[in-house]
């Protein structure tokens, strides 16, 4: 008797066989979030050369809540005390930041780089995954906003990289993953309850990326007051990532790609200057405030805080100041990223009904 393979098993066992060789490679070449990045390619790979993977929506949900209490375990309390020390310098840097990305967005949409509101979503200064899946919760194309942010976060991480070996500052080597260290479970076990039922209370209260911005929340409050210790084992995040990275990449197909190459020259200009417009910020900052070269331009990086994160860990700079500016600029585009998306939007589309 013959035997049939099952196709759906087939796709799922290449999608998993991709993504874990895409995942080394870029682990290889130390490239930041290749545990998303990896299965996002690799799903981009098998929605293009056959039928996709249908993924179901549960593990989608799951992973937005656990990448929620992710964000808030790297919000301490401690950087409440370094923003309220200096604010006025905080709140300048950051808001400078924000602007630029905004009037880069703003450019991107009246041009018609992209459609509708992806080029605001895509242009917005870090919190790379959380603003991917926020753009889809707001009806934004999130493969193309996909295709923005992480195109950024490679070009920040390699020009952050640059620099502090410029400055001689940085020893570039990244940790070692322990994918399976020892588990506190009473923690590990509240964390869980805590992603459980934020993702629960996200979707009954019907809340746009409800799932992943409650647990956020409630993780830091809870986490502030000592009421909860977050626990995240790394194989439980390499998981999450696979979900998310797996839900964008099988979004992709040949149009949008087609409509991805037109528009690469402009996002990669819009890229490169939001860098450059961050570096001027990062200049003000030594020259009003006398901060270190590298300290400035590393608070004043347009996202990818992870990446940025280990470069300060490895240089001679004030890390709670680059923590502090990179942490609070990741909380405040979240809240305002919808209000900014609607607004440059309408704003665009009044610029466009204007013209003869």
């Amino acid at each position: 008797m013959r035997i049939v393979p099952n196709r759906n098993a087939l796709r799922w066992a290449s999608l998993l066989v991709l993504s874990l060789g895409f995942v080394a490679v870029l682990e290889l070449v130390r490239l930041p979030a290749a545990l998303l990045l990896g299965p996002m390619i690799a799903a981009i790979v098998v929605s293009m050369v056959g039928e996709p993977v249908r993924l179901p929506p549960q593990p989608m949900v799951a992973a937005q809540a656990i990448l929620g209490c992710m964000i808030a375990r790297v919000i301490p309390p401690s950087i409440v005390g370094e923003l309220a020390k200096d604010w006025p310098l905080f709140l300048g840097g950051i808001l400078s930041v924000i602007a630029a990305s905004s009037a880069l967005g703003y450019l991107l949409t009246r041009w018609r780089v992209l459609p509708g509101t992806a080029a605001v979503w895509g242009s917005s200064a870090g919190a790379a995954s959380a603003m991917t899946l926020m753009a889809d919760a707001y009806g934004a194309d999130v493969r193309l906003v996909a295709f923005m942010q992480y195109l950024r976060v490679f070009f920040v991480a390699a020009v952050a990289s640059l620099v502090a070996k410029i400055f001689g500052a940085a020893g570039g080597a990244m940790p070692d993953i322990v994918w399976f260290p020892p588990v506190a479970w009473v923690p590990f076990a509240e964390t869980l309850a805590l992603a459980a039922a934020g993702a629960v209370a996200g979707r009954y209260l019907r809340i746009p990326a409800g799932a992943l911005l409650l647990p956020m929340a409630l993780g830091v409050a809870l986490q502030g007051t000592g009421w909860l210790h977050i626990e995240l084992p790394p194989w439980l995040l390499a998981i999450s990532y696979a979900f998310i990275g797996w839900s964008i990449g099988l979004r992709f197909n040949r149009p949008i790609f087609a409509h991805v190459a037109r528009a690469l020259p402009h996002v990669v200009g819009s890229t490169l200057a939001l860098i450059g417009l961050c570096g001027l910020f990062a200049v003000g900052l030594v020259v009003v405030a006398g901060v270190d070269p590298l300290t400035a331009y590393l608070a004043t990086s347009p996202g990818g805080a992870d990446s940025v994160a280990i470069i300060a860990a490895s240089s001679n700079v004030d890390l709670p100041f680059v923590m502090a500016m990179q942490t609070a600029r990741l909380v405040l585009v979240m809240l305002t990223g919808p209000q900014i998306a609607r607004f440059i939007a309408n704003r665009a589309a009044v610029a466009e009904e204007k013209l003869p």
